[in-house]
């Protein structure tokens, strides 16, 4: 039966070399804070954007996707819808 070999224990060297670099980037980052700049230097992600503005963009594709495919069928070029979206705009059918 072979013998299972205990994981040899982090000498104390190791332990406070750990330590002090843990501590070194904890230090690092709190100078960072207090810096007047810091915001800057911060990584971020890409914006979010809220729920509305997602749904609005999802409809405002959907619209511009289906006056595309009427367009189509009806043969219109696009001045002339364009022409027709302006004129509804000015009368207040249409935001």
């Amino acid at each position: 039966m072979k013998q299972h070999k205990s994981p040899k224990p982090m000498e104390e060297r190791d332990k406070l070399r750990k330590f002090r670099e843990l501590d070194d980037a904890f230090a690092e980052a709190l100078r960072g804070l207090d810096r007047p700049d810091a915001a800057l230097d911060i990584p971020t992600g890409p914006p979010v954007r809220s729920l509305d503005e997602q749904e609005a963009d999802a409809r405002q594709q959907a619209f511009e996707r289906r006056l595309k495919e009427l367009m189509q069928d009806y043969a219109l070029p696009e001045a002339s819808v364009s022409e027709l979206l302006q004129t509804l705009q000015a009368l207040g059918r249409i935001a």
